[in-house]
């Protein structure tokens, strides 16, 4: 099936280092983040793999796990809706980032760590670099892993699962409109910040800092687009 110019997404063509599966699931996950999967649209399987030039088997496959984590839902015969959330939805969702990741990061501020918090510049680097070119997919693949790394170093598997699982779920749909604005780049040097802080030993600065960029993010979803009939 040929997809229509409307239907079109940005996808890569995938590789074979990790399982098809995985890597569609991983593409998709990231169209979901960034709103480029639009909320109440529904996407054929066909039509995807066309595009990730596979066959429509993992990508199927990839659409079920991504169902198992709520991102999306199957339509009968049709493909795969994705799952529109409310403004309560995604109060819940900050309200729970908050709850685990400012005190967990908070916690870690120690100048005897600053090793380990210098280690993650690199990738806050990249979060800058994709900002200022606006490349979305890169941006938000780079700010899960910081994110994610920065958590690990608390020592929590079980924490690092939930707060993915959140971050997942939670798409951010502004990041468009914050690039075409030029404010992307303050979103994103916020991380620098947060590593200043931590190296440093202050937890109260990095306690702030963590509030003040999840309450960015709240906003960033306050910027979504309106679902498609």
């Amino acid at each position: 099936m040929t997809p229509s110019a409307e239907s079109r997404l940005d996808l890569p063509v995938v590789g074979e280092r990790q399982s098809l599966r995985e890597q569609v699931a991983h593409a998709l996950r990231v169209a979901l983040i960034t709103g480029e999967m639009r909320p109440g649209m529904v996407y054929s399987a066909p039509v995807l793999a066309a595009q990730f030039g596979v066959s429509a088997t993992p990508v199927r496959e990839a659409m079920l796990d991504l169902a198992k984590e709520g991102l999306v839902e199957a339509v009968r015969n049709k493909g795969f809706r994705v799952t529109e959330l409310s403004d309560r939805d995604l109060d819940e969702l900050t309200a729970l980032r908050q709850l685990i990741e400012v005190p967990t990061v908070a916690r870690l501020a120690d100048p005897a760590r600053r090793a380990e918090f210098e280690g993650l510049r690199p990738i806050a680097e990249e979060i800058i670099v994709a900002a200022g070119n606006g490349d979305l997919l890169a941006y938000v693949d780079a700010d899960l892993r910081f994110h994610v790394e920065l958590l690990a170093l608390a020592g929590n598997a079980h924490l690092v699962t939930v707060v993915r699982d959140l971050r997942n779920r939670a798409r951010l749909y502004g990041l468009d409109a914050l690039y075409r604005k030029g404010t992307l780049a303050d979103s994103a040097r916020e991380h620098f910040y947060i590593l200043d802080a931590l190296c440093d030993g202050d937890a109260g600065a990095a306690e702030g800092l963590m509030n003040q960029h999840i309450g960015h993010v709240r906003g960033i979803w306050a910027a979504r687009p309106e679902p498609e009939d």
